[in-house]
């Protein structure tokens, strides 16, 4: 079975057969306003493409900035407690809420956009920008979620080297982990429908081992395994939101590296990084 969920927007542990993560995308196009019940879950909501989005959480009244689109620029977000009443409501564009399966209750938690951490990590043809949304270091008040977004200039690869975090053979580290694609243009602010991307997904006893064509709005799940490399093709900027999820009860986005790839970290430091990242920022888009 493909990992690959093409067409869907909504997953959710029954679905993707596991016991954490849940991502579901809302479409304004096609309803203005949607209510969630966040029964034994917390979440975070970002916009993807929609802007001036009303937020309400248990009776308490937010208003999200938003963006046009994920090229476009920065978006503020939301932290969503376990056991809310959510509505959001908006005139167009698309919302993301990512979700992990939770039992303690932190506050509701509203982010400027200047307060997401850029970085930008690997070098030469894989230098690739990372907005921590919501990682142990950068939003430390939640249970069990991780959130970050990460942009990749058209010709580069991200999720490079390939890693896992899937508590087996070895590695300490286990989370979940769903992948939300957008592929654009060098001059979209969203996606593109004729865009297409590759990513890669395999096991360490090679019993899977796949390499998927990417489109826009495209879904992955990732039980366990190695993945990687994400791959953009060139003047096809790639864009992915990440949610992860786990059974520890400290949250870690740690990894390991196919020992067969991990001396190309070694190889970044006689490289320089991309000057087309950061591709976008809290003032927008980067123009080189």
């Amino acid at each position: 079975m493909s990992w690959l969920r093409r067409g869907e927007t909504a997953i959710t542990p029954q679905s993707a057969g596991w016991n954490y993560c849940g991502m579901e995308i809302f479409d304004f196009a096609k309803n203005k306003s949607y209510s969630i019940k966040m029964d034994q879950k917390e979440g975070v909501l970002l916009s993807l493409s929609a802007e001036n989005i009303e937020v309400t959480i248990n009776n308490e009244k937010f208003k999200l900035q938003g963006r046009t689109g994920v090229f476009a620029g920065i978006s503020d977000w939301i932290y969503i407690p376990v056991d809310s009443e959510l509505t959001i409501s908006a005139a167009s564009g698309l919302v993301a809420l990512s979700t992990a399966a939770s039992s303690k209750l932190y506050p509701i938690a509203y982010k400027d956009k200047s307060q997401v951490s850029i970085e930008i990590r690997g070098s030469g043809f894989a230098t690739r920008q990372v907005n921590n949304i919501a990682t142990p270091d950068s939003f430390a008040q939640a249970d069990r979620i991780l959130v970050c977004e990460v942009l990749t200039p058209g010709g580069n690869w991200s999720s490079w080297p390939p890693h896992r975090h899937d508590g087996i053979a070895g590695c300490e580290f286990t989370n979940e982990e769903i992948y939300y694609f957008q592929i654009g243009t060098n001059q979209s602010d969203n996606g593109a429908e004729t865009g297409h991307g590759f990513f890669k997904v395999y096991s360490y006893d090679g019993l899977i081992d796949e390499t998927m064509t990417i489109k826009d709005r495209d879904l992955v799940v990732v039980p366990h395994g190695y993945h990687g490399p994400s791959i953009a093709a060139p003047e096809y900027p790639m864009y992915f939101l990440n949610v992860l999820a786990g059974p520890s009860d400290k949250r870690s986005m740690g990894f390991c590296d196919d020992p067969n790839h991990h001396w190309i970290r070694d190889s970044w430091k006689d490289q320089k990084q991309d000057s087309r990242c950061p591709m976008t920022s809290v003032n927008g888009r980067n123009t080189k």
